[in-house]
């Protein structure tokens, strides 16, 4: 039987604590997995970072909860983020950087522009979240 590749799952109320916390299980995630390039785990921990706290900040106030799971295969580092939220509607299109004064907005366009894949669906239930970036490397998970 095939071993999981090394991850997490982490589930809760989309607050800052909660990305805090992803944070954390991410930086031991590195530590299984030394061979991921310093530059991918960057890049993708920013795009991670930036959509669950987009997330955690347009929840203050509700009952949301937000439920992330991270893995690292031979291939991708992805992670999948579903949450209890009120759909959100994108304008995909209009995502862009905003200007060099803001000091928010940057989350999508940020994530767009350093993911290999960014998905988003919504229904009734919630937003599913979908972030892959192909390491450059070619890393193999040594865990």
């Amino acid at each position: 039987m095939a071993a999981e590749p090394p991850g997490f799952h982490l589930e809760g109320r989309a607050d800052l604590a909660l990305v805090d916390r992803v944070l954390d299980e991410l930086d031991r995630l590195w530590a299984q997995v030394p061979d991921v390039a310093a530059e991918d785990r960057t890049l993708f921990g920013l795009a991670l970072s930036e959509i669950a706290t987009n997330i955690a900040q347009h929840s203050a106030g509700a009952e949301v909860v937000m439920r992330i799971t991270v893995s690292v295969s031979e291939g991708a580092l992805r992670a999948a983020i579903v949450d209890t939220a009120a759909p959100a509607t994108i304008d995909w299109n209009g995502v862009a950087m905003p200007g060099e004064e803001s000091e928010s907005g940057r989350g999508l366009a940020l994530a767009q522009a350093v993911l290999d894949e960014f998905h988003h669906s919504a229904d009734e239930s919630g937003n599913v979240w979908v972030l892959v970036r192909r390491p450059s490397s070619g890393a193999h998970p040594s865990a």
